[in-house]
């Protein structure tokens, strides 16, 4: 099996998810946010504000094809990621996409209170929670698998993630 890279809204488990799904497997875990992070030596918020958000998504894309490129990790894309579709075609190239899903009031829950979310600091969250998912549908469609991590445990989620991967890799 090569990279399993987790695709999905805020709030799904990608980070979470994607550590205990690199431990189970022997696989290094990589969050492209926090590559990039470290790459530049400065935070997203910093780039976004600095530099603006099409910066960022070069560095973003740069960053996902050189991790595409190896071989036996685990790779969480930032939520936005998938607006880019080279990013999606890379990711599909380096092994296999699985977009994690949630109920909009499931991720509320679990994004409720954390300041580091600035799309949600509106009136009425969970209408742009649905908002934003809607408007991204078409691009977490194009993953190999799905999976609702709504009523699952982190580790029943990541069991999943390694069946559907393994299923694949057979076909």
């Amino acid at each position: 099996m090569n990279n399993i890279a987790l695709i999905g809204f805020m709030g799904t488990g990608k980070t979470t998810v994607g550590r205990v799904l690199a431990e189970m497997l022997g696989y290094r875990f990589v969050d492209v946010d926090q590559e990039v992070e470290n790459e530049q030596g400065v935070s997203i918020a910093h780039i976004f504000s600095e530099l603006g958000e099409s910066y960022f998504r070069l560095l973003e894309r740069d960053m996902i094809k050189s991790l595409s490129g190896k071989r036996d990790i685990v790779i969480s894309a930032g939520g936005g990621a998938v607006l880019d579709v080279r990013n999606v075609d890379e990711m599909k190239r380096g092994g296999v996409l699985v977009c994690l899903t949630a109920q909009p009031e499931v991720i509320l829950r679990r994004v409720q209170g954390n300041s580091s979310r600035p799309l949600l600091q509106v009136p009425d969250p969970l209408a742009k929670i649905q908002e934003l998912m809607a408007g991204r549908q078409q691009f977490y469609a194009l993953a190999d698998h799905t999976i609702d991590t709504s009523g699952m445990t982190v580790k029943e989620t990541a069991a999943q993630v390694i069946a559907v991967t393994k299923k694949k890799a057979r076909q």
